[in-house]
Order: structure tokens, then C-alpha cells, then sequence
């Protein structure tokens, strides 16, 4: 590995969020609790999906958040003690090739579990 590649894979983390105060609060304690390095809040999404046995409509927030691997469980586990959805859409998307100095900022930004 070259000095200009990181030492750990990192991730995105999305999550929708029933609005904006709700993405706000999941994304400050688990960046708080070091468990990701940043929170994007998008708000004004609106999403179609199937819910009841039928097509529901609604708005919501997008959260996305940054961790490293070896966080993202304890992250997805947060942020599902804090959702209030009984299904909350939570995915780690691996980041596969990025800024090195952006990817190196991601892994010092959180707390390492050993």
C-alpha cells in the first residue's frame, strides 16, 4: 500500500429519515459518538414505495453518513435504536476509490474498535 491510499475501506451509509429534525438528531449523536465522520441531511425527498400491501407516497430526508468498516455495524445498530420507522431503510454502500486525503480524513475522524 502507498503512502497515498488509505488504510481502511470506508463507507456511505444511507438512511432515510421521516424529516429533517429526525436526520438531524441520528446524524449528530452518531457523529458525536465518533461512530461516522459526517452527516449529509438532504431534505425535500419524496419516495414511492410499497408499504401495507400497497404503493404508499411520502416525504422524507435523506442522511448520509461516513464511517470506516469496521464501524459500520455498530453505526447501522445506532441508527436503527434511533429511527423511528419499524423498517428504516439503513445500507452501507462501500466507497471504492476517492480522494486519498478525503478517505484518510474519514478514518481519523472515528473512533477505531479493536
Amino acid at each position: 500500500m502507498t503512502d497515498s491510499q488509505p488504510n481502511l475501506s470506508c463507507f456511505f451509509v444511507y438512511v432515510t429519515t421521516e424529516d429533517e429534525t429526525q436526520a438531524m438528531a441520528i446524524g449528530r449523536e452518531v457523529v458525536e459518538a465518533r461512530l461516522a465522520a459526517c452527516a449529509n441531511i438532504l431534505p425535500g425527498m419524496t419516495s414511492l414505495y410499497w408499504w401495507g400491501g400497497e404503493v404508499q407516497q411520502g416525504a422524507e430526508t435523506v442522511l448520509i453518513l461516513k464511517t470506516v468498516s469496521t464501524l459500520v455495524e455498530p453505526l447501522i445498530e445506532r441508527v436503527r435504536h434511533l429511527h423511528t420507522y419499524e423498517c428504516p431503510c439503513v445500507v452501507a454502500l462501500p466507497i471504492v476509490a476517492g480522494a486519498a486525503e478525503y478517505l484518510r480524513w474519514i478514518e481519523t475522524e472515528t473512533r477505531q474498535i479493536e
